[in-house]
């Protein structure tokens, strides 16, 4: 084949520094934009960005040349680093250091998308810590929970 084509689409989750409610509904658009710009940048393209306080949901799509762990790394390096720049409060501000990617089949972006841009209340009934535990066990992943939050 003389050209690499790739449909791969990936829902990330990750959280703040020891979950700390950093990110306010007065800043969310601003990150969140900032966020799908370093994707783009990457060579992904981020259909659906959102979140609460203390952590975010990406659902992109993957580039042909470039790995997820490297493409995670730079998202989160990269806004880490203007969020603590652009708002003097924010200093401290950090992201955790792992992460949770979780594949999306062609017929579930809808539905994710949709997930996502409901986080605020998604959340009035389920902490992140539970969903994050059910996002494993979907997936058939097993994890004790101090290797999950510790």
């Amino acid at each position: 084949m003389a050209n690499s084509f790739l449909s791969l689409q990936v829902h990330v989750v990750f959280s703040t520094k020891n979950r700390a409610r950093w990110i306010s509904p007065q800043v969310e658009c601003e990150v969140w934009a900032y966020l799908s710009g370093i994707i783009k940048n990457q060579g992904g393209k981020a259909l659906q960005i959102g979140g609460i306080e203390d952590h975010v949901h990406l659902l992109l799509a993957m580039p042909a040349t470039l790995a997820l762990s490297n493409l995670v790394k730079s998202i989160k390096g990269d806004s880490s680093k203007w969020i603590s720049q652009t708002w003097p409060s924010m200093r401290e501000f950090r992201w955790q250091d792992g992460y949770g990617a979780f594949t999306v089949g062609q017929s579930q972006i809808a539905d994710t998308i949709f997930y996502i841009k409901n986080q605020r209340q998604h959340h009035q009934r389920k902490s992140f810590e539970e969903e994050y535990k059910a996002f494993l066990k979907v997936h058939g992943i097993e994890a004790e929970d101090k290797y999950i939050f510790g």
